[in-house]
């Protein structure tokens, strides 16, 4: 992969940013700060004020007036320059290529309308779009037009556009959204290796979990215009410190019970109150479906009785649905040399037993 030249690493920290569209806050009171040369993740639901900040990084919407709110660029103030004067590369979800443009043009156009003081020579514009399109490998699309290429290939001219102007931080709105599942996984394996090539400070929205965790260095889950977790993929997956992070992020069964003597109790399972959670308050436990194993006979382990509902063998680990003995639905996961060893069929009755879980009482985890 070829070497970009001229990028500098650059450090973006949001202060106390609040944004609200008539009655509606799409942001509270948000700070953020992303290292040089980072590439971080906006990850929430519709709605949860992740594109609505990063249009306020790019300088495209301005926050509520706030004393000590501020996007600060390595420590520099940028909030009340405009798009242009920030030096930031865009890219939108729908590419938004110049489609009377070849892809050569396309990514010439930030350098080409620059005021003639800074704008490169006509030699220098040709030689960094070549040196672009090998970076996209992309060499031999150059007079091609964006209607000649495929959905992959036209975000990664549209990439290659953003960081034609030399970038100090790429900023991506939900950047592979309008394509397929399988280009999407590629595409998002390719920038990966393609940030760890430039280093350029990076942040994209996105509302796919695994599109998140498998790119970025960190991710920022929202909610309702607040960040409910900022960490690495590992933190944010395996250590959640919010019942919305726990559940966002992939498949989760609920459990309720509560408090009775310094043990969280749910059904056969009791569990050490390591917080200062009382007697007689409701607990939720929350399980992944991995979390949780089971076995056709009662072998003395505390367990739920369930009944197989249904079994999904395709895919890389097997899913059952059981219910328990409420009728509660109870999703549980097991690799595929297991499932066949235990020769479990629809209908049966199994022990349903408690590898590992996360309870909160009120709002903290114990």
């Amino acid at each position: 992969m070829a070497t970009l030249r001229g990028i500098s690493q650059m450090s973006i920290e949001v202060r106390h940013i609040t944004k609200t569209f008539g009655a509606f806050a799409a942001l509270t009171d948000v700070s953020l700060v992303v290292p040089d040369g980072e590439l971080v993740a906006l990850l929430g639901p519709s709605g949860s004020g992740k594109t609505t900040l990063l249009r306020i990084i790019a300088g495209l919407e301005e926050p509520d007036a706030s004393e000590d709110g501020g996007i600060l660029f390595n420590g520099e103030n940028v909030a009340r320059r405009g798009v242009g004067q920030r030096q930031v590369g865009f890219v939108f979800q729908h590419y938004a290529l110049f489609r009377h443009m070849s892809v050569f043009e396309n990514i010439a156009f930030g350098l080409r309308v620059r005021p003639r003081s800074t704008r490169p020579s006509k030699e220098a514009i040709r030689a960094k779009v070549h040196e672009l399109l090998r970076l996209i490998q992309l060499d031999n699309v150059g007079n091609r037009f964006p209607s000649q290429l495929s959905g992959g290939q036209r975000q990664r001219v549209a990439l290659a556009r953003a960081l034609a102007i030399e970038p100090r931080v790429l900023l991506l709105d939900e950047p592979f959204g309008a394509l397929d599942a399988r280009v999407r996984q590629d595409l998002r394996q390719w920038l990966r290796k393609l940030h760890d090539e430039i280093h350029v400070t990076s942040v994209f929205v996105t509302h796919d979990q695994e599109e998140a965790l498998e790119v970025a260095d960190r991710v920022v889950v929202m909610n309702e215009g607040r960040i409910e977790q900022n960490g690495t993929p590992e933190e944010v997956f395996h250590h959640p410190t919010t019942e919305f992070v726990m559940q966002f992020l992939g498949h989760v069964n609920l459990f309720r019970g509560r408090i009775e003597s310094d043990h969280a109790v749910f059904g056969p399972w009791a569990l050490q109150n390591a917080g200062d959670a009382k007697d007689g308050q409701e607990a939720r436990m929350f399980v992944r479906p991995y979390d949780l194993d089971i076995h056709t006979a009662d072998d003395g382990r505390p367990a739920m009785k369930a009944t197989v509902t249904r079994i999904q063998a395709a895919g890389p680990t097997a899913r059952f649905e059981l219910l328990d003995e409420n009728s509660q639905p109870i999703r549980v996961e097991m690799p595929h040399d297991r499932f066949r060893a235990m020769n479990i069929a629809k209908g049966d009755q199994v022990f349903v037993s408690l590898k590992d879980s996360r309870v909160y009482v009120e709002d903290y985890v114990i």
